[in-house]
């Protein structure tokens, strides 16, 4: 990347306030009559030196239960991860923007997470409840988090990335065309079709996806990275109005392609903030893998020769709190 640019970014970066580390602290989201309990973290401002914190196979840089760094009410962005996935997904991106002022959260979803892998037929059954997933987590952070007053409520923003991006662009208005969806070959539908089984999968699947999903007009701004996007077509997304930043890896994968993302792109109403990850497959987006998932040789760790995902990150998250400082952080100051 050509100096002069490395250097606009790092200026609009300075636009937000200046944290030493990002505050690291786990939710929980109680179980009511929209869905199950769902287990997350928030990220927030903080003015103590960071350390490293340890879950799972993940090694996060902050600071446990850090009191808020800010003395104005903050911006916040909540996080949507991709297919057997986890909030600590993208858990670099979440740290680069608490530093810098805003607060983050994340959950697993409820119907779709690393401890909840089905076949296909559960992936596409998954699509109906995510928007939901995130609708109580904006409820829940704008009401019962403890913190919940220091929070701009007409200032969040959304990041998701692979099934993640279609949330977000349903929760901004888009309308998913599901019989665009390819059939569902997994079981028991690919050995016995004409089952009991398949029979009750396919009707759950058609109760789900009749029920209308849920929209957020309380979002102001999202970014949508490599998105799950062949349910939509033009006419789905003209209801897409806030600000989108719209990524596409060059290579794609896990059901994406850089044609679809393109096609999202030519087809929202507005022309998003635009960017391609050259030489980059999909599970580039993720956060660089700690040494325990290199070790694990785990599938999301496999990036394309000539890809080096610490230096692209570095670049991506300047990238996102440009586009979030943009839309959220300076409207929301004083």
């Amino acid at each position: 990347m050509p100096l002069l640019r490395l250097l606009l970014i790092a200026a609009c970066c300075l636009v937000a306030p200046f944290a030493h580390a990002a505050g690291f602290s786990t939710l929980e989201i109680p179980a009511d009559a929209a869905g199950p309990a769902l287990r997350g973290a928030v990220w927030t401002p903080c003015a103590t030196p960071a350390g490293e914190i340890k879950l799972e196979r993940s090694a996060i840089t902050g600071v446990r239960d850090c009191p808020i760094a800010a003395d104005y009410r903050l911006p916040l962005v909540v996080l949507s991860h991709g297919y057997g996935g986890s909030f600590l997904g993208h858990h670099d991106t979440a740290q680069a923007l608490a530093d810098a002022g805003f607060v983050v959260a994340a959950i697993s979803h409820s119907d779709d997470n690393y401890q909840i892998r089905g076949g296909p037929n559960d992936r596409v059954v998954a699509l109906a409840t995510r928007t939901t997933d995130i609708k109580r987590l904006l409820d829940y952070m704008l009401v019962q988090w403890p913190a919940h007053e220091r929070l701009a409520a007409d200032r969040i923003g959304f990041y998701g990335f692979s099934r993640g991006g279609y949330t977000g662009l349903v929760l901004a208005g888009a309308r998913p065309d599901f019989e665009r969806l390819p059939p569902r070959p997994g079981p028991p539908c690919a050995t016995a079709p004409a089952s009991p089984a398949c029979a009750q999968m396919g009707q759950r699947f058609k109760e789900l996806l009749a029920a209308p999903l849920a929209h957020d007009v309380r979002i102001k701004a999202a970014v949508i990275a490599d998105p799950l996007s062949m349910v939509f077509t033009a006419e789905g997304l003209k209801n897409v109005t806030i600000p989108i930043q719209l990524w596409t890896s060059a290579l794609g994968g896990d059901g994406v392609t850089p044609d679809s993302v393109a096609a999202v792109r030519r087809n929202l109403p507005a022309a998003p903030d635009w960017h391609v990850a050259e030489k980059a497959a999909h599970f580039g987006f993720l956060a660089p893998c700690s040494a325990p998932q290199l070790e694990a040789k785990a599938e999301i760790c496999r990036d394309a020769p000539g890809f080096d995902r610490v230096a692209f990150h570095a670049t991506f998250n300047a990238q996102v709190l440009r586009f979030f400082n943009q839309h959220l952080m300076q409207a929301a100051k004083p």
